[in-house]
């Protein structure tokens, strides 16, 4: 059976990682979290001291190099940075508050969206971000943009970060994932927006086990209706 491109968007912690990774593990994609490719220059920015002074960032984004590293006990590729496994490190709350003004600049946008292409040359992936069915797959056999309430996002991430071990407020997370929707939405550059041709898919009252039951289920349809046109 031939293998389709899946581009899932959406807003933050609606559950789009979780997801995708779901769905390549089941399908036998490979799995790309283009926002823990964000995160992790975010994660550079903040360690050289230059989140506030993009054209820094700019100027030194030839010495980023970045690597998904399969980790058979997690189960899951991780983010290398320069060699240095920072999966752990670009999860945390500080770098959630300043990942969204870092995605703004364009010229961060343009040489991750050229690595994300070349990962997805061949197919049989399975990306997640906040532009892939409009950027970066824009041809992609299967789009869905994944929305929930506030509240219900803000309640997963901050039980996310509890369980981390991190000294975080709801009101403060809450206010984060406000504040990254409305950079997201209207950034210059690529902004987050629902494709004409994605599915919309609202997970406000939904469970992981039901959301990836219909979203597996939707994929093989149209993985099959792909197969019969090659």
């Amino acid at each position: 059976m031939g293998k389709i491109t899946i581009a899932i968007d959406g807003f933050s912690s609606t559950g789009k990682s979780t997801l995708a990774k779901q769905l390549a593990k089941k399908l036998e994609y490979i799995y790309v979290d283009t926002g823990a490719m964000y995160r992790a220059v975010t994660l550079f920015a903040m360690r050289n001291g230059i989140v506030e002074n993009p054209g820094a960032l700019v100027k030194l984004l030839p010495e980023i190099h970045l690597k998904f590293i399969y980790n058979k006990d997690a189960g899951y590729a991780e983010m290398y940075l320069n060699g240095e496994n920072i999966e752990a490190d670009i999860r945390t709350l500080e770098v959630s508050k300043f990942v969204s003004k870092i995605a703004e600049i364009g010229e961060v946008r343009q040489k991750l969206v050229e690595m994300q292409r070349e990962m997805g040359r061949e197919k049989g992936i399975v990306m997640d971000g906040r532009d892939i069915g409009t950027v970066v797959f824009p041809d992609a056999e299967l789009k869905i943009f994944m929305t929930a309430s506030p509240d219900a996002r803000a309640a997963r991430r901050y039980k996310e970060l509890l369980d981390r071990g991190e000294n975080v407020s709801y009101n403060e997370v809450l206010k984060n994932v406000r504040e990254r929707d409305h950079i997201d939405s209207n950034r210059t550059f690529s902004p987050l927006k629902k494709a004409n041709d994605a599915i919309a898919f609202d997970n406000t009252d939904m469970g992981l086990q039901e959301q990836f039951e219909r979203m597996y289920n939707y994929a093989l349809r149209v993985v099959k209706k792909f197969s019969e046109k090659t």
